[in-house]
């Protein structure tokens, strides 16, 4: 089957572009594509399942295992002509500068991905050949496939460049693409615009198809898509990995934040729910009065609630919804952004305050620079929602708001952040509700999904406060 990583030399160097534009030539072309992402990103997966038609995946060496990677990436396979993965940030870079642990280079060779090398080539003549030749040398065993020069001033340009890279690099050029503010998607603190927030657009379906065709033409103009779609993952991925759905009772039904203000969720996360008997119900925050009707749990994700802060506290009907459904006993599980719309207050950086839903009594304050960031570890230090005393559980942490008033709130996890060395306690808990700042991956230890599946039967049928006005 066909399948590549698009890694790049430095972050911000157009990975993405790259990848979506090759994602909208091979859909041109009738294929059906499969998309990952390796690290633990969620904007670049929207985007990719926005373009391929398919939930995107994420693939990730140092928050899961060898295994569970290449499981994701089968399962993720099923019914595809060709897997596209993009990598993070450069293609060396992971979770420290002496090893390549959790980089992309790390994952292609997990998984027997050929790559191919992105470059920013705008301010570049003869001296890109000593980049893509430095790649080349620092690890012989990478399967690099080919180079792509991006932001190229011209055809001109490109010969040039072109020259330079074949008169010393083995690497083939596989060709290049301009600047061009047509295939430009926005950007903001956290990174690229939501795919969500561009869906919600009155004109989304014309833009999505416009889009699409540049892209797609682009790909089709300045890149060698045969050569591309002739490279071959490694690996076997016609063997599907057995999903073995749990017994027990009947479906559970969780209902999952998602919209404008919610989107940041691993799709894997789900798939492991659903093995369990789960049924997702997506609702809206912002459009909706209250939560589904016939919900025996909540699943509130991260994302950009910051942005939509007045609106969320206007819908006063959704907050008291919100508010009756902690009342019943029913669990919630908040990550990060579901965490801040769970708060009793949220304070902008200009000093403007928004009541939010209330479940918990503390304030957040957004701040102008990050608070945590990087992967993380988290042990369980008492049984709680997601499993039992001592579970250990990956993730990953990216905020720039700070808590206030916390001291009077119970915690269920010790935190230990991988950058910074530093440990605190986390996890915060009121009645059945657990939430934090850290994005959980739960095949890092899926018996957390099962645990959160059998706290919402557990509860099916007993509950009596409605989750109405």
């Amino acid at each position: 089957m066909t399948g590549v990583l698009i890694a790049g030399t430095a972050s911000g160097v157009g990975k993405t572009t790259v990848t979506l534009a090759l994602l909208a030539a091979m859909r041109r072309r009738g294929l059906i594509v499969q998309a990952l992402k390796s690290g633990p990103d969620f904007l670049d997966t929207g985007h990719h399942t926005r373009l391929s038609g398919r939930p995107a995946r994420n693939l990730d060496t140092w928050m899961l295992g060898l295994e569970a990677n290449k499981d994701v990436l089968r399962q993720a396979a099923q019914g595809a002509d060709a897997v596209l993965a993009e990598g993070m940030m450069g293609l060396f870079d992971g979770k420290d500068g002496a090893t390549e642990s959790g980089s992309s280079a790390e994952i292609a060779k997990l998984l027997e991905l050929p790559v191919i090398l992105v470059a920013d080539a705008s301010k570049s003549a003869r001296s890109i050949a000593a980049v893509v030749l430095g790649f080349e040398l620092f690890d012989s065993q990478l399967p690099l496939a080919g180079v792509i020069l991006n932001r190229v001033a011209g055809d001109r340009h490109f010969r040039m460049l072109e020259a330079a890279i074949l008169s010393v690099c083995k690497t083939p050029v596989l060709g290049w693409l301009p600047r061009d503010p047509a295939i430009a998607i926005p950007e903001r603190h956290l990174g690229l615009q939501t795919a969500e927030e561009l869906d919600e657009r009155e004109d989304q379906a014309e833009i999505t198809e416009r889009q699409i065709e540049a892209l797609g033409e682009l790909a089709e103009k300045y890149l060698d898509v045969d050569r591309i779609l002739s490279f071959e993952c490694g690996l076997d991925l016609q063997s599907k990995p057995v999903l073995r759905q749990s017994e027990g009772a009947g479906s559970v039904r969780i209902g999952v934040a998602r919209d404008r203000a919610f989107s940041f969720y691993y799709e894997d996360n789900f798939d492991l729910l659903r093995q369990h008997g789960a049924v997702i119900v997506p609702f809206s925050p912002l459009h909706d009065l209250s939560v589904p009707e016939n919900i025996d749990a909540l699943y509130l994700g991260g994302g950009y609630p910051e942005l939509y802060a007045e609106q969320l506290s206007a819908n006063a009907a959704m907050c008291a919804s919100i508010r009756a459904f902690t009342a019943s006993g029913r669990p919630i599980y908040a990550e990060c952004g579901g965490m801040i719309y769970l708060s009793r207050q949220l304070t902008m950086t200009n000093g403007i305050a928004y009541s939010m839903a209330g479940v918990f009594p503390f304030v957040m304050e957004m701040t102008g620079k990050l608070q945590q960031f990087g992967y993380v570890t988290i042990e369980l230090t008492d049984d709680c929602l997601l499993g039992a005393r001592g579970t250990v559980i990956r993730g990953h942490s990216f905020h720039y708001s700070r808590m206030v008033n916390i001291s009077e709130t119970d915690t269920h996890y010790r935190v230990h952040y991988s950058l910074s060395d530093k440990q605190e306690n986390e996890g915060y808990g009121v009645g059945n509700v657990l939430a934090s700042y850290i994005h959980l991956h739960f095949r890092a230890a899926p018996a957390a999904a099962l645990h959160f599946v059998e706290a919402a039967r557990k509860m099916q049928g007993a509950h009596t406060v409605s989750t109405g006005m």
